[in-house]
C-alpha cells in the first residue's frame, strides 16, 4: 500500500495542452465605484461614523473624568 502511494507520487501528472493559468480565469466582478468602497459604504458615510466615534470617545472620556473626580461639574 505504502510502495504504490510512492509510486504515485512520482509519476507525472498528465499535462493538458490548454492549461489557462488561474489568474486569468478570474473575471473581475466589483466595478471602479465598488472599489472605493470600504465596508460597503461611502466617503460620506465613512465620515459620519468617524464624528460619531470622536463625539463618543470625548463624552465618554468627560464622563470617566467626573466619576474619578478630578473634574467637578
Amino acid at each position: 500500500m505504502l510502495d504504490d502511494l510512492r509510486n504515485s507520487a512520482f509519476q507525472e501528472l498528465p499535462e493538458e495542452e490548454d492549461q489557462t493559468p488561474l489568474l486569468e480565469q478570474i473575471k473581475p466582478t466589483r466595478t471602479i465605484a465598488a472599489r472605493r468602497t470600504f465596508l460597503g459604504m461611502t466617503a460620506p458615510q465613512r465620515f459620519v461614523i468617524a464624528v460619531l466615534l470622536l463625539l463618543m470617545t470625548c463624552v465618554l472620556g468627560v464622563l470617566c473624568l467626573v466619576l474619578t473626580g478630578r473634574v467637578w461639574v
